[in-house]
Parts: C-alpha cells; structure tokens; sequence
C-alpha cells in the first residue's frame, strides 16, 4: 500500500465522520426544534453538508471513475432535491396555517406584507 493509499484513506476517515456527525446534529435538530420552519432548516442544511462528506469520503475510498461518476450523480440529485422538498414542506405549512405558535417576523406571502 502506498502513502497516496494511506493518506487518502485517512482523510476518507476524516470525512466520513465529519459527514455523519453533520447527518446526526440534522437529526437532533428535527427532533428538538420547535416548528416547521426551523426543522426544515435542520432537514436541509446540515443534512447535504454531512451527504456531500460522506460522498467525498466514499469516493476517496472507492478511486474508480465510474464510481465517482454515480457518486456524483448522487451529489447532484440531493442538492437539487432536498431544497425543494423544504421549500415544499414550509409553504405546506403556511398554507394550511400550523407555522407555529409564534407570530412570523416577516410575512411576505401574507395580504397586506410588512413594508
């Protein structure tokens, strides 16, 4: 095994755990936020960054093209989705009215919007 073969391996290691543990506070955060909006935040955000680690980390372990090729098809689809499944799950929220018990700050899609 060659130090390029240790090397990538350990910074695969690397990723990979930075990516779960990015998955698992997302988790946490859909468990213990308090409305849709903030757990929509904890759906999206920390959930692609920890999946593009996890990817990075399984692609510096796998080194074969056709495997980054699907790994980044993977990559591709999860950015393109997980935005819009929030955006979806949010302005389901709004509109049937379970936005939580505090008022919105700002309420742009609202009758009369704040200036």
């Amino acid at each position: 095994m060659s130090n390029w073969s240790r090397a990538a391996d350990l910074i695969s290691s690397i990723l990979l755990l930075i990516g779960a543990v990015n998955c698992l506070s997302g988790v946490i955060g859909l468990l213990r936020l308090p409305d849709v909006f903030t757990r929509s935040y904890a759906a999206t955000n920390p959930q692609t960054f920890g999946m593009l680690m996890l990817l990075a980390g399984v692609a510096l372990r796998l080194r074969s093209a056709f495997d980054l090729g699907t790994l980044a098809l993977v990559a591709f689809f999860q950015l393109l989705t997980s935005a819009v499944a929030a955006h979806l799950v949010a302005r389901a929220a709004y509109r049937t009215g379970l936005t939580g018990e505090t008022p919105l700050l700002y309420d742009e899609l609202g009758e009369h919007p704040r200036q």
